[in-house]
């Protein structure tokens, strides 16, 4: 099973709002995932960012792969 943290979308139309979770790489993005970490707000200024560290640092050992944009965001929060 290859694990993969990365983002949910939720919002409405044109107005975005991401939760960041832990999934099976084989589901779709919007659908089933093991856990929820955090969130992303980019629509607010400055964006929100708001990441669960322990949770993330416990997935990664796990040997789960962020996506580019959750791993700059990891950067953002100094998870990474």
């Amino acid at each position: 099973m290859a694990v993969k943290i990365r983002l949910r979308r939720m919002g409405a139309k044109k107005a975005p709002f991401y939760r960041v979770v832990v999934a099976d790489s084989r589901y779709p993005r919007d659908g089933r995932f093991i856990e929820e970490i955090g969130y992303y707000d980019p629509t607010k200024d400055p964006s929100v960012i708001k990441i669960d560290a322990d949770k993330a640092k416990d997935w990664i050992k796990k040997g789960a792969q962020p996506t580019d944009t959750v791993k700059s965001l990891l950067k953002i929060e100094g998870v990474l």
